[in-house]
C-alpha cells in the first residue's frame, strides 16, 4: 500500500501522507517512500513544486510512529533518525520547492518535516509543537536548528523547552508559518495558489534563489553577497533570462524552458 498519494497538477504535485489511522505519523515505510519521491522529483527536474499535506482533517503529521518506535532497538532508532535527517535535508537541497499545507496537528517530527519545507501554509486546525522534552529526548530531526534559524533563539527555546502548542495564527505571528487560512478558506486551494505562483517563475532562477537564501543563512553580509553573485552569474547565460526580457517587452506571459 502506498504511503503517499500523489496527484499531478501540471508543473507541481500534491503529496498526501496516507496514514490517517495513525495520524499520518512517520513510520519506516512512510519515511522510505518520502525519500524515494524526493529523489524522484530532484533527479527528474520536471516537478517544480510540491504541496505536502496529511490525509484527513485531524493531522498533518503527528511525528514518529511511537508504536513502531517501541519495537525498535537503540541501534534501529539511531538508524531511523539518521535516515530522517538525510531525507529532510534532501528536501532542502532539492531544486524543487516544497510547501507544507498543515491541515491539523504537526507534533515532533511533523513540525520538523514542515520546517524542512521551503514554505508553510497553516490551516485553521493546524497545531505545531515540538514535544520531545516531555518524552525524555530533544528534537532530533533538525528541530533545534531549523526552528532557531526561522524564528530566532529566544522564541525557539520557548517552544522547545516548554513543549508549547501554537495554532495557525500564533504560528503566523511567530514566523513559523508564512500564511494562515481562516475557517472559510480552503487550505489546499491556498497552498496550491502558492505552488502555481512558484511554477510561473523561471525554473533555474527559482532554484538559484532558494539555494542563495538557504546557503546564506549564518554568513556575514559580505560572504552572503558573494554567494548571491555566484548564484546570479550563471543565469546571465540562460535562454530563460532572454525569454523573460522578451516577454516583458512584448507584454506577454513568458514561456520558460529551464535552460
Amino acid at each position: 500500500m502506498a504511503e503517499i498519494r500523489i496527484e499531478t497538477k501540471g508543473a507541481w504535485e500534491l503529496w498526501t501522507i496516507d496514514g490517517e489511522a495513525r495520524r499520518n505519523a512517520i513510520s519506516r515505510a512512510m519515511l522510505a517512500e518520502l525519500g524515494t519521491q524526493v529523489a524522484r522529483v530532484s533527479s527528474e527536474g520536471k516537478v517544480r513544486a510540491v504541496v505536502l499535506t496529511g490525509a484527513g482533517t485531524k493531522a498533518f503529521c503527528a511525528g514518529a510512529d511511537l508504536k513502531e518506535r517501541a519495537t525498535m532497538s537503540e541501534d534501529e532508532v539511531r538508524a531511523f533518525l539518521l535516515e530522517l535527517r538525510r531525507t529532510f535535508r534532501a528536501l532542502e537541497k532539492s531544486d524543487c520547492i516544497f510547501i507544507a499545507a498543515v491541515n491539523g496537528v504537526a507534533f515532533g517530527g511533523g513540525t520538523e518535516l514542515a520546517l524542512a519545507c521551503d514554505l508553510r501554509v497553516a490551516g485553521p486546525h493546524a497545531r505545531f509543537a515540538l514535544t520531545e522534552v516531555r518524552l525524555g529526548i530533544i528534537p532530533g530531526g533538525g528541530g533545534t536548528q531549523r526552528l532557531t534559524r526561522l524564528i530566532g533563539p529566544g522564541r525557539a527555546k520557548r517552544l522547545i523547552l516548554t513543549a508549547e502548542q501554537v495554532d495557525a495564527q500564533q504560528a503566523l505571528a511567530l514566523g513559523l508559518a508564512e500564511a494562515a487560512c481562516g475557517p472559510e478558506e480552503d487550505l489546499l486551494q491556498v497552498a496550491g495558489n502558492v505552488a502555481e505562483a512558484v511554477v510561473t517563475g523561471a525554473p533555474l532562477a527559482v532554484a538559484a534563489a532558494k539555494h542563495a537564501i538557504d546557503d546564506g543563512v549564518g554568513l556575514s553580509l559580505d560572504a552572503g553577497l558573494a554567494l548571491e553573485f555566484r548564484r546570479y552569474e550563471p543565469l546571465l547565460d540562460t535562454e530563460d533570462r532572454l525569454e523573460g526580457l522578451a516577454a516583458f517587452a512584448a507584454k506577454r506571459p513568458p514561456s520558460y524552458r529551464g535552460r
